[in-house]
């Protein structure tokens, strides 16, 4: 492993090994790596897994059964930018899958992560310079759960 960048670790309860091959099996250029597992004397049985390295979308991560003292929550969420409304289609059925959709393009999974599912088309709406038209861009999406193109389009033109 190298030591440049940034490694984002996960806490899960007892379902790291099962996370970290769920999203390597969402994502392109994905794997799952190396396992390592709690020795003797630990605060969870020798043997189980304690750590899952994987890769999702060519970031790296490290999946941490580490009990269930911690859990996510919204503060901190993973944006997907999509290029078409297939690939929102595509991330928010797999996303949600168990998990549970909410509003204005987020969700959250089911181990409980924050995902945001952004076509690149709704940022560049929502950045118009044209204040009338971004404005109604974003009242539009406030009203999505998955944030569809085309309403979003229809919206910039005041439809």
């Amino acid at each position: 492993m190298t030591t440049d960048g940034f490694i984002t670790c996960l806490w899960f309860d007892d379902q790291a090994e099962e996370a970290a091959h769920h999203y390597a099996s969402i994502f392109k250029d994905s794997s799952v790596g190396k396992v390592s597992r709690y020795p003797e004397g630990g605060p969870r049985p020798a043997g189980s897994v304690l750590t899952v390295e994987f890769t999702a979308n060519g970031q790296r991560f490290v999946a941490l059964n580490g009990g269930p003292e911690f859990t996510f929550n919204e503060a901190i969420s993973f944006q997907i930018m999509c290029a078409d409304q297939e690939e929102v289609d595509y991330y928010w059925a797999k996303l949600t899958e168990g998990g549970e959709p909410g509003p204005c393009g987020w969700l959250k999974d089911k181990y409980g992560v924050s995902w945001q599912v952004v076509p690149t088309r709704f940022m560049e709406l929502f950045f118009d310079p044209d204040q009338d038209r971004a404005a109604r861009v974003n009242k539009a999406m406030l009203a999505m759960g998955k944030l569809d193109i085309a309403a979003l389009e229809r919206a910039a033109e005041g439809e």
